[in-house]
């Protein structure tokens, strides 16, 4: 059989050892030109997951298995099942898209910033496939080092203080999570997950062990209080960092709830759901009122990830099918909408070198095609029925009035904040007279950023229309997973 998903993680990451020997100082066009075959091939090999993959099962498929370090059982165990594989085609995806937006922008160090996207796709996938604690962790801290460098070296003014305070708050998170991998493999013998899934703990241990999980997933979701590190990073970012950071790194936190948190410790989390729903609802409402107040368009759209990222772990812990698979899809649109919402700032600041939203105005009398797939844009961030953003909100929602009607009711309220902030922010910078003279001199899109806002207005547009091609591939793995979370009930 075809190891697919070592493809997935290998062919990125040697694409990127391929540009960093191939693409000097002098010779820029090469290493874009071996970026961009690195990260199409590194896309080509995911679509075999897709299209092999078995709806009907809810079992790991394309598994891959090898002995890595034998005395500790820890073993090179891959798979993906309706949960994961999306989430690396979406990453894939994204790189391919971010190694093109950067073709022309970034002028400096081209070889080491492409490569180090590419490296980070291959590491996150790693991190989406693993089936072993020690390979996920070894693939969740590593991709840290290439984000880590991409803001410190080519980010803003105080581009150093960002990355830090990103690299510490992950890093600091994580370490608890790998001392409770070290308790589940003394209490089960194995690194494995499926192992890991049938260890019996009692609720007092799961709650500890809940708590070491926490810390690492919730600063990477980024949830509230632990989420101030993304509103520092986001601004700070290159164009391409940010789309990345906002479209995938998220996401690992997020996919950490489902693959670790519930299955293992389902006890703790039933009893500790009231805590999520707290935190969830603070994010989706209280950070909502925050975007309402940013005057930076990047701190905006970085508040409201948290928002809507807020809407992922609600519908988690929901425990019913139209709510993870509501969050699920959530978690997928957001990695559309969000990346071309930051696409879009990014159009904008290689013109004018800023992303304040006072700095601008008038924008749609200059720029008309680019006003109309930031109005696109700004709908699907808003929750707009027929945008990808409204399938997965409408599914959390509804399954939340199912468990409580106050609870769907408070998480509704941030689809009219959504739309405030937006709307607001959409019609500062596009709307009205033109501000300024650098305004005015504004040229339209190229036929580069053209088709690149294009593939993401379609992929918004399928999902909100049709989003029953992604709805089908998680339904039997999420089927599967809340049964085993209900046979070990309190």
């Amino acid at each position: 059989m075809t190891p697919y998903i070592s493809l997935a993680i290998w062919v990125p990451i040697f694409a990127g050892v391929a540009v960093l020997m191939l693409g000097g100082e002098r010779d820029a066009m090469k290493a874009r030109w071996t970026a961009l075959a690195g990260a199409l091939a590194g896309f080509l090999v995911t679509i075999p997951l897709y299209t092999h993959f078995d709806l009907t099962t809810s079992a790991m498929q394309f598994v891959e298995r090898k002995e890595w370090i034998p005395y500790f059982d820890i073993n090179y165990h891959l798979g993906v099942d309706g949960i994961s594989v999306l989430f690396v085609i979406l990453n894939a995806f994204t790189t391919l898209l971010v190694v093109r937006a950067g073709w022309v922008v970034i002028q400096v160090r081209v070889a080491q910033y492409m490569a180090a996207f590419l490296i980070m796709s291959g590491l996150i996938n790693g991190a989406f496939a693993s089936l072993d604690g020690i390979l996920f962790y070894v693939f969740f801290e590593a991709m840290l080092i290439p984000m880590y460098l991409i803001i410190g070296i080519w980010g803003g003014a105080n581009r150093v203080y960002a990355a830090i305070k990103f690299f510490l708050y992950t890093l600091l998170g994580s370490l608890l999570m790998l001392v409770a991998f070290i308790y589940l493999y003394q209490k089960s013998g194995s690194f494995a997950l499926q192992d890991w899934y049938e260890l019996p703990l009692a609720l007092n241990t799961q709650i500890l062990i809940f708590v070491a999980f926490f810390s690492a997933f919730a600063v990477k979701v980024p949830m509230w209080p632990v989420h101030t590190w993304l509103p520092d990073a986001h601004p700070e970012a290159p164009t391409g960092g940010s789309v990345v950071l906002a479209a995938i790194t998220l996401k690992i936190g997020a996919y950490g709830f489902v693959r670790f948190i519930l299955p293992i410790l389902p006890d703790a989390s039933r009893y500790l759901s009231g805590f999520i729903f707290t935190l969830s609802l603070i994010a989706i409402v209280y950070i909502g009122f925050v975007a309402l107040v940013q005057a930076d368009m990047k701190r905006l759209i970085a508040y409201s990830s948290i928002s809507h990222m807020g809407f992922v772990t609600l519908g988690f812990f929901l425990f019913s099918v139209q709510g993870a698979e509501g969050a699920l899809a959530q978690m997928l649109s957001h990695g559309f909408v969000s990346a071309a919402m930051f696409l879009c700032v990014g159009v904008l600041y290689d013109r004018m070198h800023t992303h304040l939203i006072a700095d601008f105005g008038g924008v749609a009398n200059t720029m008309p095609k680019f006003a109309a797939f930031v109005m696109l844009f700004s709908m699907a961030n808003a929750g707009l029925p027929a945008t990808s953003g409204f399938v997965g909100e409408w599914f959390v929602i509804l399954a939340a009035v199912k468990v409580n009607f106050w609870l769907g009711f408070a998480a509704a309220v941030s689809l009219i904040l959504g739309a405030a902030y937006t709307l607001w922010m959409y019609k500062r910078v596009i709307y009205g007279d033109v501000a300024n003279a650098h305004v005015a001199s504004l040229t339209d899109l190229s036929r580069r950023e053209f088709w690149l806002l294009g593939v993401l207005a379609a992929a918004v547009l399928i999902m909100g229309i049709w989003p029953r091609p992604f709805i089908d591939v998680m339904h039997t793995s999420v089927v599967d997973l809340l049964a085993h979370v209900a046979r070990s009930k309190i």
